[in-house]
């Protein structure tokens, strides 16, 4: 199709394999031998959900700029399929090797038309080293002490991680995991939380059938199918997401090089906790609430007001591309250790783990109890009437406060209730009905969200929030925190309970 319209030539990653994030980064930093770059990507993908011939397949379009297309082109798009007649394809272009590194020309009706596959590492792993510091990182991953492990869950993630962990950092082959991509994810589910990446989450210690014998890494990590999501494990230990993006924020400048003349400004999504605006203005930054939807990011980034962003669905990213990015997460994560280790990996000194730093930030700013419960595949009609309900009942905060006085007394009440609005601070543009909150006097929340990214039918998000700044108190179960909260989910949802517990 490319050939048949007028296109002069098509980038390939080498066997058809490049990350969402390295896609981006190509779009913005590859240069060709005639000083070509590309104007766009296309990026052919089932995400984080299930994929292969009867699971998810999506087509997304990135634009030069290296993020997702906005609304005013896919909407563009769409129009076009109501009026489109026909298009035009050169049937007899000859096949490509797409598992052979070079460039293959044909003579096109336009002229010549080129298709070049090239390693799709190199561009990447070299944006990499020029943001962090390889050397630091590998004396890390070389200390006795410390122990690593990076699970791609058989995503695209995988062609990256022996290049970049093993080859790059010196990270030993059995460090890794599931690190072969295949179409079908293998047959799991390559999304990285604690339910769907159960080898990581049992070698990491933290599963119900934890082998007491064996003493698990200090250090895990995740990917999802397209490798732009991540998850953070300690030894025994589930850093959130909402809690990583404020780790990375407030120690950025010190360990990451990239950072080291400081951050523009810092963002999240609606939904995630607000660990992070709790770091934004202790030290002084910009800061952003946006929805869901990394292109509100890639405006601020593109405006210059944002460095380091994250949502609490495990998407975490900065301004060195317009993506999220899972790998980047990771080694922010292993940059942070080493420079809180500098002084630990020789001799008898303890070395820091993640949890003592997860730990040492909650004394610093306070803790966020945070739990998200996600209801899968509910009735779209459903799903909408409770969404309804939820806004109804925004109109009388007496009676939703006596709801929750008549189940738990000692919670706050609620103070405010709202569907969450946001007005772009770049382009003026007002994106309506982004969640449903109810925000409680003492900085707690309750969040519902409509997901439209999953596989079939819809997802209900609900989000719960509590913020503990007595220290004596930050170190109890998220549950226990959260169950005042949490007691009249199963009579709002229809369900005894959820999908996934993040």
């Amino acid at each position: 199709m490319a050939a048949a319209n007028g296109v002069r030539r098509v980038w390939v990653g080498q066997n058809g394999l490049l990350s969402t994030p390295a896609v981006s980064a190509i779009i913005r930093e590859r240069v060709g031998a005639d000083g070509s770059r590309a104007t766009g990507a296309f990026i052919l993908t089932a995400s984080h959900n299930p994929g292969g011939p009867t699971e998810d397949f999506g087509i997304k379009y990135n634009m030069e700029n290296g993020g997702q297309a906005p609304e005013s082109v896919t909407d563009m798009i769409y129009e076009n399929t109501k009026t489109i007649k026909k298009y035009p394809i050169a049937e007899d272009l000859p096949r490509v090797d797409i598992s052979a590194i070079g460039i293959t020309s044909f003579e096109g009706l336009e002229g010549k038309f080129d298709v070049e596959v090239f390693d799709s590492a190199d561009d990447y792993v070299k944006l990499m080293k020029s943001i962090f510091d390889f050397e630091s990182i590998k004396k890390l991953l070389s200390s006795p002490k410390f122990t690593f492990c990076f699970d791609a869950l058989h995503g695209v993630a995988g062609a990256y991680a022996h290049r970049i962990f093993v080859e790059e950092l010196g990270a030993q082959e059995s460090s890794l995991l599931n690190c072969v991509p295949k179409e079908d994810f293998g047959g799991g589910h390559p999304d990285p939380n604690l339910t769907y990446a159960k080898e990581l989450v049992t070698r990491m210690g933290l599963s119900k059938t934890d082998d007491a014998g064996v003493e698990p890494p200090e250090f895990g990590a995740a990917a999802d199918g397209d490798a732009d999501r991540n998850m953070i494990l300690g030894k025994r230990f589930f850093v959130t997401p909402s809690d990583s993006v404020a780790i990375i924020a407030a120690n950025a400048v010190a360990a990451i090089p990239y950072f080291s003349s400081g951050l523009k400004g810092v963002a999240r999504s609606m939904p995630t906790s607000a660990a992070l605006d709790v770091v934004a203005k202790t030290l002084g930054l910009k800061f952003f609430e946006v929805p869901t939807g990394w292109k509100f990011f890639c405006n601020l980034m593109d405006a210059g007001m944002c460095s380091v962003c994250g949502e609490e669905s495990f998407g975490t990213g900065s301004d060195h591309i317009r993506e999220k990015d899972g790998i980047w997460a990771v080694l922010a994560w292993l940059s942070i250790l080493a420079h809180k280790n500098k002084e630990s990996l020789e001799g008898d000194a303890k070395l820091v783990t993640v949890e003592d730093i997860v730990r040492q930030h909650w004394a610093t700013y306070g803790r966020h109890y945070y739990t998200r419960y996600d209801y899968e595949n509910v009735d779209a009609t459903a799903a909408k009437e409770l969404m309804g309900l939820l806004v109804k009942l925004q109109s009388s905060l007496p009676d939703v406060n006596k709801i929750i006085k008549g189940i738990h007394p000692e919670v706050a009440n609620v103070g405010s209730a709202d569907e969450f609005e946001y007005n772009d601070p770049v382009d003026g543009s007002v994106s309506k009905h982004q969640g449903i909150r109810y925000l409680f006097e003492d900085g707690s929340r309750l969040v519902f969200r409509l997901s439209g990214t999953g596989s079939e039918g819809a997802t209900v998000r609900v989000y719960i929030e509590q913020y503990e700044k007595d220290t004596s108190k930050i170190s109890r179960d998220s549950q226990d925190a959260l169950a005042p909260l949490l007691s009249k989910l199963q009579e709002f949802t229809g369900r005894s309970s959820p999908t996934v517990i993040t």
